[in-house]
C-alpha cells in the first residue's frame, strides 16, 4: 500500500509562537489562536476534517460502486470537535454529515453501506477513540 508523507515545524511556546504544516501542495499556518480561539490559520483538528471527509466520501462510493451503481456524487462535511480529559485535550466528537446522489440506490441499501462505511473506512478507523456521529442522506 503506499505511504503518505507531512511534516510541522513549530517556532516558539505554546501561547506566543507558530507554525507551518505541510503536505503535498499544501503548506498552512497555525498558531495557538487558530487552534483553540478564533484565530486565523489552519490547525490539526481541520486537516483531521478534512482526511475524515474525504477517505468517508471515497469509501462510501466504492461500497455504492461495488453493488454494481455508479454514485453520481458523495459529499461529506466534517466537524471535529476537540474536548479536554484528564490528559489534556482530546478530540471527543467527529459529526459527519453526509449527502449521496445515486441513481437506482435504495433507501435501506444506502443506509447499511453509510454505516459500513462509517466504521470501515481508515480514517475512522483511525479515531475510533472519539465518538463518530453520521448524518448521511440520499438526495
Amino acid at each position: 500500500m503506499s505511504k503518505r508523507t507531512a511534516s510541522a515545524l513549530w517556532k516558539g511556546t505554546l501561547k506566543d509562537g507558530s507554525g507551518t504544516m505541510n503536505f503535498s501542495n499544501y503548506s498552512g499556518p497555525f498558531t495557538f489562536a487558530s487552534r483553540f480561539e478564533n484565530g486565523k490559520g489552519t490547525n490539526p483538528e481541520e486537516l483531521v476534517g478534512a482526511a475524515h471527509a474525504g477517505c468517508y466520501s471515497m469509501f462510501l462510493s466504492a461500497l455504492i460502486s461495488g453493488e454494481g451503481l455508479n454514485p453520481e456524487s458523495v459529499t461529506t462535511d466534517a466537524a471535529v470537535h476537540l474536548g479536554k480529559d484528564e490528559t489534556g485535550p482530546v478530540i471527543t466528537t467527529i459529526e459527519l454529515n453526509c449527502r449521496v446522489s445515486c441513481e437506482g440506490l435504495s433507501e435501506d441499501k444506502f443506509n447499511e453501506l453509510a454505516a459500513a462505511a462509517k466504521e470501515k473506512c481508515p480514517i475512522s478507523r483511525l479515531v475510533s477513540s472519539a465518538e463518530i456521529r453520521l448524518d448521511a442522506r440520499l438526495v
